[in-house]
């Protein structure tokens, strides 16, 4: 099976970067986990697209910033899908995970998914790894529509906007997923630098200074030109080197070494015992134990991973007892 991969690039003397991520075994390890799932099956077609898409875009967001931490990236609103999530950590490890509680057409796209009444909302959240005491997640939040209040068919458009309001940064992106293959093409203008900025700005002159330059950069405005003009069907079905050959054969390109394997983005979920147990625990002794009368067991699937978590009658009971009074578990069925 061929690996997903990520590749860095510049722009020799422009201040232009690009990245272009495949995600192959990662993303149909998604997907087959959740059509294995026996009481969801697998995605519709439309949804599996968008969150291919999420997927490919929170690796790039991921691998386009120094950040100690995860990169949440959520999709939220009032259509038949109730959210979708792509989470990336630090070392380009991901999992994603959609909600469907309604009916969708087969060709229906992003505002007939999660904006139906266009309230719906996407959310990036920077999770800290290591915490320092009362420190929270950084979550920036935008609308699912433009400026005068459209609705905005493609996930691209909602980044695009959040990035240009966030970091006032112009950037490309171009989002295609099947069940074969997600994948990105990203391409930003490079920020005004710091210290070494010859004007020696300030932070405050500096984001003053990203924000005059947007759309006014011609080297980026012909790049992103060439860039939008790759279509679906060419990010899926082509390599990485045909791509930036066909897209930027006038350009000089710094290419970097690519990330694949362990090193690139691949499969990896957070799920564990002890996670589960605690949120059972948040439950609170009432609500387990009325489960317990139900059903015989508590029994929790990750959604992300699928895999099934069982706790019977004296699991839940260690649970909810002191560690001293603790008698032996019974057998861990997993």
């Amino acid at each position: 099976m061929v690996v997903s991969e990520l590749h860095k690039f510049l722009f020799d003397g422009l201040p232009v970067r690009g990245m272009i991520v495949r995600l192959t075994d990662a993303w149909q390890e998604i997907l087959a986990r959740r059509a294995s799932n026996t009481s969801t099956g697998a995605y519709p077609a439309p949804v599996a697209e968008l969150l291919g898409e999420m997927t490919a875009a929170a690796t790039l967001m991921q691998a386009n910033i120094k950040f100690n931490g995860a990169l949440i990236l959520q999709i939220f609103g009032d259509g038949p899908v109730k959210v979708a999530v792509a989470e990336v950590k630090p070392d380009l490890s991901l999992r994603a995970t959609a909600k469907v509680v309604g009916e969708l057409s087969p060709d229906a796209h992003l505002p007939e998914m999660v904006n139906v009444t266009n309230k719906g909302r996407c959310a990036i959240t920077l999770d800290p790894k290591d915490k320092l005491p009362g420190q929270q997640p950084y979550q920036g939040v935008v609308p699912l529509h433009g400026d005068r209040g459209e609705k905005l068919d493609r996930l691209s458009e909602v980044l695009q906007h959040y990035m240009l309001q966030s970091e006032q940064l112009d950037t490309t992106l171009v989002l295609a997923a099947d069940d074969k293959v997600a994948a990105g093409l990203l391409i930003q203008r490079l920020p005004v630098k710091g210290d070494a900025n010859l004007e020696g700005t300030a932070a405050g002159d500096r984001d003053q200074a990203n924000e005059d330059q947007i759309g006014r950069n011609e080297d980026y405005n012909r790049i992103s030109i060439l860039a939008s003009s790759l279509t679906r069907d060419e990010l899926l079905t082509l390599d990485v080197e045909t791509i930036l050959r066909r897209l930027f054969w006038e350009e000089k390109l710094l290419r970097f070494e690519p990330q694949a394997g362990m090193l690139g983005p691949h499969f990896a979920c957070t799920c564990g015992r002890e996670r589960v147990a605690q949120m059972i625990r948040g439950l609170g002794v009432e609500e387990a134990e009325g489960i317990l009368v139900e059903r015989g067991d508590v029994e929790v699937g990750c959604d992300f991973c699928g895999k099934q978590y069982r706790f019977d009658a004296v699991d839940v009971a260690q649970l909810f007892t002191a560690p001293g009074d603790q008698v032996p578990a019974s057998p861990v069925m997993q």
